[in-house]
């Protein structure tokens, strides 16, 4: 059976959300175009009680946008997933579609923004107005104790979701914060087709971000 995701409870993921006018918009655009397309609010995904949550920015129109699953079916997904899978992560290197039998363990994906925006550039007013579904989940109990946030979008909505001061916690590849709420807030580059084809970020520097994070999460058994 397929990994269930994240319950729609009105709270932490809401899959009617319109809140936001522009994407709501959008969402009904894509649909009429691809109506095979997810076209709706993206749920978080993987185990409920992990202790990883990974922020990511928000679901791509060809890929979760589509498939209904944070980043599966898009170029950042290719090397999210070979990373978890290598780390323990993932049951399987690949995520293919919502039903595709992949499992994470111990492991959570979600997004600042739940909604696909056009050109992948939500508006600081989008990003505000969903950080509340992003503080619900962060702020369940008990709280996961390892964020890794993939680019400055998500590390800042992250730290309000906290209600901490992104000024206070300067973003940076492999940067390592320790946070007042007892969490540990690691960063990196996001994993976009444009920093991986650039080499701004390889996939070592990527494994390295997760490497830590499963050092630290042993170190917790």
């Amino acid at each position: 059976m397929p990994q269930q995701l994240w319950p729609s409870d009105g709270v932490i993921f809401d899959r009617t959300c319109t809140d936001c006018p522009r994407l709501a918009r959008f969402l009904v655009e894509g649909r009429q175009e691809y109506p095979d397309y997810h076209c709706a609010p993206v749920a978080p995904f993987g185990d409920a009680k992990a202790r990883l949550i990974v922020v990511g920015l928000a679901p791509g129109f060809h890929g979760a946008n589509a498939s209904g699953r944070p980043f599966t079916g898009d170029h950042a997904g290719l090397l999210l997933y070979r990373t978890l899978h290598r780390f323990g992560f993932a049951s399987r290197p690949e995520s293919t579609s919502r039903d595709d039998g992949l499992k994470l363990f111990d492991c959570r994906i979600t997004n600042s923004v739940k909604c696909v925006p056009p050109e992948n550039k939500p508006t600081p007013a989008e990003i505000r107005t969903c950080n509340r579904y992003l503080t619900a989940e962060l702020n369940r109990r008990p709280a996961a104790p390892i964020l890794l946030t993939l680019g400055s979008i998500a590390h800042n909505a992250a730290l309000r979701a906290l209600t901490l001061k992104p000024a206070d916690y300067k973003f940076a590849h492999a940067a390592e914060h320790e946070l007042p709420t007892g969490q540990t807030l690691l960063n990196s580059y996001h994993c976009s087709r444009y920093n991986t084809n650039t080499g701004r970020l390889t996939e070592k520097m990527f494994a390295d971000v997760f490497a830590r994070a499963r050092k630290l999460l042993d170190a917790l058994k």
